[in-house]
């Protein structure tokens, strides 16, 4: 009797993998069994989000910038197949996911111009190699694509209200740009592309001084410090936890659907009340105090996922509040890690 060929494991690659949502997405990727290769710079990113993964055989970990041009053979025939997956000179892969890019205002202020190149250089060649390779392409887009919203909540079909050359015109323009060079690949060449517009997401590995609101106000609260509010607070935000966010992605991922496709939770909350809820959730007896408001800053955050839900049978399981408690000790750890240098 003949024996049968046992099934091909698929192979993944994430770029900004060792960053907060792309080592997530390893380590879900690698549950379901994936080989997976994750690219990073670590511009922004942190080898402690993936440290655990480094002995894992079907995990390898390169160093390197996407926005530099290397082909796929170039790359990965400069590591050892004993090193990890065993790439060797195999143009294989299965599934691309892009999410190499600065992601907070602090990060992409600081680094302007690696942010433009990213997103515009760095997605071409990694379309480029999703093209030569046959891989479905996971492009990470952004809420931010809608700029400071004139319309609430935002579907997939609202253009936005972007200022092109503001102080958050790096990341707003470089994700659009994203987009609509994944959608050129997409008609021009075949690559069987995904777009999710990500909104406001938290959970265990975001850095605490990565100046985005969550980790300020976590990172305040259980120092005692008065929570930092811009502007009067009324300005809204809409959390999704990481464990939900992730799952939506790799929906997306073995779905059909090209999307753009929204990926956030639809509960709504004021910076004002986020700021009560984090003292809450921490014990903390801190105030506020409030500050100018930066320029651009959106007013209304708050995701149409009708799509999601019908496409993908996509939604948010786990409720801020329940969010919120489970990671207070993640970031009471990182408070500590801080208070000890």
């Amino acid at each position: 009797m003949e024996a049968k060929a046992s099934p091909r494991r698929l192979r993944s690659l994430v770029t900004g993998g060792a960053g907060f949502l792309g080592s997530h997405l390893c380590d879900r990727l690698l549950a379901e069994g994936h080989e997976v290769i994750c690219v990073d710079n670590l511009l922004t990113a942190s080898l402690d989000n993936t440290r655990h993964l480094l002995g894992h055989p079907r995990f390898l970990f390169i160093q390197h910038d996407v926005i530099q041009q290397t082909s796929f053979p170039d790359l990965f025939t400069k590591v050892r197949d004993t090193d990890g997956p065993a790439v060797g000179r195999t143009s294989r892969l299965d599934y691309l996911l892009h999410f190499a890019s600065p992601a907070s205002p602090k990060d992409y202020g600081r680094h302007p111009i690696p942010t433009l190149k990213v997103g515009a250089i760095g997605t071409a060649n990694t379309l480029e190699l999703a093209r030569t390779t046959g891989a479905v392409f996971l492009l990470a887009s952004s809420s931010e694509v809608y700029g400071d919203p004139t319309v609430s909540p935002q579907s997939e079909i609202y253009w936005g209200n972007v200022n092109p050359i503001g102080p958050r015109s790096v990341y707003d323009e470089a994700k659009r740009f994203a987009e609509a060079i994944t959608m050129a690949y997409s008609r021009a060449w075949g690559v069987k592309a995904r777009i999710a517009r990500i909104f406001n997401t938290y959970g265990e590995r975001m850095r605490l001084d990565d100046g985005r609101v969550l980790p300020n106000f976590f990172m305040q609260a259980l120092q005692g410090k008065p929570l930092t509010v811009y502007g009067d607070g009324s300005q809204t935000r809409s959390l999704c936890y990481v464990s939900d966010l992730v799952e939506g992605l790799y929906r997306l991922l073995l779905s059909d659907h090209g999307g753009p496709i929204n990926l956030g939770s639809p509960e709504e909350v004021t910076v004002q009340q986020l700021a009560r809820e984090v003292m809450e959730a921490t014990g903390s007896r801190s105030t506020i105090t409030h500050q100018a408001l930066p320029e651009d800053d959106p007013k209304r955050r708050r995701p149409d996922i009708s799509q999601a839900i019908a496409l993908l049978d996509w939604q948010p399981k786990v409720r801020r509040s329940e969010g919120l408690r489970r990671v207070v000790p993640y970031f009471q750890a990182q408070v500590e890690a801080l208070c000890a240098r």
